[in-house]
């Protein structure tokens, strides 16, 4: 249970990061939801308005440094902790290497790369004084094995596993726990784009033959973020249904 956890999570509202949010509220805790998209944080908001916890819609541009950095200080300042930060928010502007624009590449690592490193060394200065956190950084298969036309978002998500791993080394003494999840194929908006013949194609290759759901992550997130996980640090998670074995 997450019963009075103060959480922030990044690109909470639409697939796995809604499904995170939910999750998080459906737990019990308050969830500072940020996005662009304010109208779809306040349908999410409204989906939870039923549940244990509250989710509070919060737009903005996580790419932009002092708006993010000043979220997190008002989050702090307004409920006297932070106790969750889960860093999912992600773009793609795929392309072949020798295409790809640098413009292509440097959106892909602001959004997804330096937003998350942002984010934590915002949160991480309340969580020392707290002597307590839960860090989690959503990354990707594709950080691990890479992908072809996605050189930007390969990197990114590499770089979130080895700054998940710094981070950890850096701040397990003080109580505070900073792990990376790295989702295979999903059922979600940036999946659905895909055309059939490559859905079909990628489905022999993963040994349960289906891809995820947002929930499934969503499951493994919420763990990482409880009191069950004080012993799990510095650590990538796989949760896609055996593809990398």
């Amino acid at each position: 249970m997450l019963t009075g956890k103060i959480a922030i999570v990044t690109g909470g509202s639409r697939g796995i990061g809604k499904s995170i949010v939910l999750s998080f509220a459906e737990a019990g805790a308050t969830v500072i939801a940020v996005a662009r998209n304010e109208e779809k944080l306040n349908e999410v908001a409204a989906q939870a308005s039923e549940l244990s916890g509250k989710v509070i819609p919060t737009p903005l541009d996580i790419s932009n440094e002092q708006t993010l950095t000043e979220q997190i200080d008002k989050t702090a300042e307004e409920y006297e902790k932070i106790d969750i930060l889960v860093n999912n928010a992600g773009i793609t502007r795929d392309g072949l290497l020798m295409s790809m624009e640098t413009e292509q590449f440097d959106e892909v690592i602001n959004v997804n790369l330096r937003s998350a490193f942002i984010a934590m060394r915002a949160v991480s200065r309340y969580m020392i004084r707290q002597r307590a956190g839960r860090i989690i950084n959503i990354t990707s298969v594709s950080g691990i094995m890479g992908n072809a036309g996605q050189c930007n978002y390969a990197a990114a998500k590499a770089g979130l596993i080895g700054l998940t791993k710094s981070a950890a080394k850096e701040l397990a003494k003080r109580g505070i726990t900073i792990n990376a999840l790295a989702p295979g194929f999903i059922e979600t908006d940036m999946t659905d784009v895909l055309p059939d013949k490559v859905k079909e194609a990628v489905k022999p290759m993963i040994p349960v033959k289906r891809f995820g759901k947002p929930e499934e992550i969503a499951s493994t997130v919420r763990f990482l973020a409880s009191d069950s996980a004080s012993y799990i640090t510095g650590q990538t998670i796989v949760v896609d249904g055996g593809l990398l074995m």
